[in-house]
């Protein structure tokens, strides 16, 4: 999605993108947030002629307590930056993206974003503190707390953490980090199927246990796409399904033993029929490529439809078998892979070229297939402009009439990221 303005605001400071939204306010001017723009919703992209407000000069970093891991920084930072500087500290930060070389902390909590380590780390819902809050009229609302518990009135910051801009622009935030991890190794392995890519989880989960930090799964066309467009290589045998394993403690002989104890009960079982182990960065990383560059060859391969949406883990992978026949030769490929850890499926369907049949036989089918399972048809991509058509798939009419009266409440006059989220209006 692709939009322009002829406005673009680049504030340094809360009280600077305070000023911007009083006189937007006051004369009715709407304002569209923009951090690193990597979204893939059109949720940071002007719809007609907004006003851009970019956080990428907001980018500094406030405090960092060595003894609890408590960062607190401005929102235009860019989260390989602040993994950088935390990491240089002994610590992490408990979010990992494919886009994290761009990407800024500020959209990643109006987005709500999930990425590789949700499995390990959980929600930002629950890794952030606090935030600083810029609301529509211009009131600085302050909630930069570092504490850990502060069960004091109604938790305000996670009304606007996935709100993708339309209560409030995010200015700061304090964010809890993780220890960095002693020890870290990867496992990448062939499954002859997905039932055994289900039980090769519930094995792992029940030998690795506390050191689990994240569980990926690619299928065969993945595969074969980073082959023919990336050039990278598949360290193990041809499989229909491959799985990426990575552990993450405090000691290496503790947790060598315990994925090799995993391994030789995983390939004994038949559970996995190939793989490989890496313990030295250069290896973990490009394993790890296998997997975060499946996006860069699906754009080569021609006309991507993206959809991120969460499942029952036991019917993940229906979805893809399902679409590969209603599909046929319309479609050069029909992908499945993602945080199998989290039920997050990443479908993807490439074309020659943008087709309307072929839009029109993708939806509204993959929302109604989703909706039946109970599932969510934005499982960490947020809902934009794209989505919020079909946010009743997934949410009742009284969710979606109270976020209404939310939006209201704090936004009156609807200035803020206008068009994105919640279903238009009649």
């Amino acid at each position: 999605m692709r939009g322009c303005s002829k406005v673009l605001l680049k504030p340094r400071t809360s009280e600077e993108v305070s000023h911007i939204l009083r006189y937007c306010h006051e004369k009715n001017l709407a304002v569209n947030t923009q951090g690193g723009n990597t979204g893939l919703v059109g949720g940071s992209v002007p719809v007609f002629d907004e006003i851009i407000l970019s956080t990428a000069l907001m980018n500094q970093v406030v405090s960092f307590q060595d003894i609890s891991g408590i960062l607190v920084c401005q929102a235009g930072c860019i989260l390989e930056e602040l993994s950088r500087y935390v990491e240089e500290r002994d610590f992490i930060m408990p979010l990992d993206l494919g886009a994290k070389g761009s990407c800024h902390i500020g959209g990643n909590l109006a987005t709500n974003a999930g990425g590789l380590r949700f499995l390990r780390y959980g929600s930002l819902r629950g890794t952030v503190l606090g935030l600083e809050v810029v609301l529509a009229d211009g009131t600085i609302l302050n909630c930069l707390t570092s504490l850990r518990k502060d069960n004091t009135g109604y938790d305000l910051k996670q009304l606007f953490i996935g709100s993708e801009g339309t209560l409030g622009v995010i200015t700061a935030v304090s964010i809890l980090c993780p220890p960095k991890p002693r020890a870290v190794n990867v496992a990448f392995l062939g499954c002859p199927g997905f039932a055994e890519v289900l039980q090769t989880f519930s094995t792992c989960k029940r030998m690795l246990g506390e050191i689990l930090s994240a569980y990926e799964f690619m299928d065969a066309e993945c595969m074969q796409l980073v082959r023919q467009h990336l050039q990278l290589t598949s360290p193990v045998q041809e499989s229909p399904f491959y799985v990426l394993v990575e552990t993450s403690g405090s000691k290496v002989e503790h947790d060598a033993e315990k994925l090799s104890s995993f391994l030789e009960h995983a390939l004994g079982s038949g559970l996995v029929t190939d793989g490989t182990l890496a313990t030295d960065q250069g290896k973990t990383k490009m394993l790890w490529a296998l997997r975060e560059r499946i996006t860069e060859a699906l754009a080569r391969d021609g006309y991507v439809y993206k959809y991120d949406v969460s499942l029952p883990v036991d019917r993940l992978y229906d979805l893809v078998i399902d679409l590969r026949a209603r599909l046929g030769s319309q479609a050069k490929h029909v992908v499945g892979y993602g945080h199998l850890g989290d039920g997050n499926l990443h479908l993807n369907v490439t074309a020659e070229a943008f087709s309307p049949s072929l839009l029109g036989d993708l939806e509204p089918y993959v929302y109604e297939w989703t909706a039946g399972q109970r599932g969510s048809v934005s499982a960490e991509h947020g809902v934009g402009f794209k989505k919020q058509s079909v946010l009743g798939y997934s949410k009742p009419p009284e969710a979606l009439q109270l976020m209404q009266q939310l939006k209201t409440l704090l936004d009156p006059q609807g200035i803020l990221n206008p068009y994105k989220t919640l279903p238009t209006r009649a």
